[in-house]
């Protein structure tokens, strides 16, 4: 081989080395990167598509609860839902045979469509009076949450009990269906 055809052979390995190079950084490289972000993309998708069927087939189901929720919150005025709640646990109190011994409403939230009506509340009574405040509580017409509760006695025979709870009530403010 002579070295002119040496020389020009090298220069064409070169060149083409360099082409594919370019080829690469200008072809390959973005249309990889473009194809793995499109199949993410795709993915993504497909999950958001799956999450909504899986809506669609609990819409039933899902507007219950909702209705549930708004037929069993406060009234959206502050002082009769405040009222509501506190007539209702002195009813559970009464029909349970406990007695309310502190009661300390407090409205929480700037939420446009709910607020939160929290009360701290402490009832004194025997296990099984505060057993049935319990389950009034737990099956009554007011959907509440209960964050905390503690349960204390001051006897060495544990006849009278105090339960301290803190509730949490909803109030939907605004008519959303």
């Amino acid at each position: 081989m002579t070295p002119e055809r040496r020389q020009r052979l090298l220069v064409l390995a070169t060149a083409s080395i360099a082409g594919l190079y370019m080829a690469n950084l200008i072809l390959i490289e973005p249309l990889y990167t473009w194809g793995t972000r499109r199949a993410q993309q795709i993915e993504k998708l497909r999950k958001q598509v799956r999450s909504g069927e899986q809506l669609i087939g609990r819409a039933d189901r899902v507007q219950e609860v909702w209705n549930r929720i708004r037929t069993h919150s406060l009234p959206s005025n502050p002082s009769q839902a405040e009222q509501q709640l506190l007539n209702t646990l002195d009813q559970w109190a009464r029909e349970s045979g406990s007695e309310i011994l502190d009661r300390v409403p407090q409205w929480r939230g700037d939420e446009a469509d709910h607020q939160t009506l929290t009360c701290r509340l402490e009832v004194n009574g025997s296990l099984s009076s505060l057993t049935r405040f319990l389950q009034r509580l737990e099956s009554g017409a007011l959907d509440l949450k209960v964050d905390a509760m503690q349960l204390t006695t001051r006897d060495p025979a544990a006849q009278q009990m105090t339960l301290g709870l803190q509730l949490n009530a909803l109030v939907l403010t605004s008519n959303t269906p």
